[in-house]
């Protein structure tokens, strides 16, 4: 169903689409100012910045957003944060809640001027997917790694933005990474597509609905289940999500 447009929501939607890119753009410089620093520092240089964006939209946009399921969050080991992909907007405001966040992103992403010079700085795990067999592996060595340091993994296992009420594909990387390390999934359900839509101009008012899932342990398990049962509960909490 389409949405109806108001003059004052086309007016905002313009003011975010010039200011966002300018920001990132000039933010961009910063990122590459402190790249030489340890990450705790970079991470926190781009947390401000993620978290301003989420606050730019919402006093100019107004689109908010609403949190449950804090209490599934680990709070004594890190894990692995497998989440709907539908907005730019997940990934800006699930790093910021967990530590030192390594996003699992495919290689051109951060090649993309400005902002994946932000993305480079927080020592994400880069792929090339093309090769699988080695952008698995390195998913896994580089995962350990991170994982043992106390870092979170955050997974988008559609791989891409999906559109509002569609599913895709759920790639197996994420559940390979928690079999073979013994950390948990965190799975991630929220409408933020409905808002702000994958390449559309209009970002529309209203409440973003985010649900973080009990966790799901990954002993005994091969990759195929916990993918499977992690795929069920995200793709089950949108059915709810979608009707509210």
């Amino acid at each position: 169903m389409k949405k109806k447009l108001s003059l004052s929501q086309i007016i905002r939607s313009l003011i975010f689409g010039i200011i966002f890119p300018t920001y990132t753009m000039l933010y961009s410089f910063i990122c590459l100012l402190v790249s030489p620093l340890p990450l705790r520092y970079r991470h926190r240089t781009v947390m401000f910045y993620t978290n301003s964006v989420i606050w730019l939209l919402k006093v100019i946009c107004h689109v908010n957003y609403r949190i449950e399921g804090l209490e599934n969050i680990p709070r004594d080991k890190p894990g692995i944060i497998m989440s709907k992909h539908q907005s730019a907007w997940e990934t800006f405001y699930l790093p910021g809640h967990f530590n030192q966040t390594a996003i699992i992103l495919k290689r051109e992403l951060a090649w993309v001027p400005f902002f994946g010079w932000g993305l480079w700085v927080t020592d994400p795990i880069v792929i090339n997917r093309s090769d699988r067999s080695n952008a698995m592996s390195q998913v896994i060595r580089q995962g350990k790694k991170y994982l043992a340091a106390g870092r979170w993994i955050l997974v988008f296992p559609e791989g891409t933005r999906i559109p509002t009420g569609q599913v895709g594909h759920y790639r197996i990387g994420g559940a390979r990474l928690s079999v073979e390390t013994g950390y948990p999934i965190l799975p991630v359900a929220h409408n933020a597509g409905r808002y702000w839509a994958r390449k559309q101009f209009m970002k529309y008012p209203g409440t973003i609905h985010l649900v973080f899932g009990p966790i799901i342990e990954p002993q005994g398990r091969t990759p195929e289940e916990v993918l499977q049962l992690t795929k069920d509960w995200i793709e089950n909490t949108m059915k709810t999500i979608d009707n509210d």
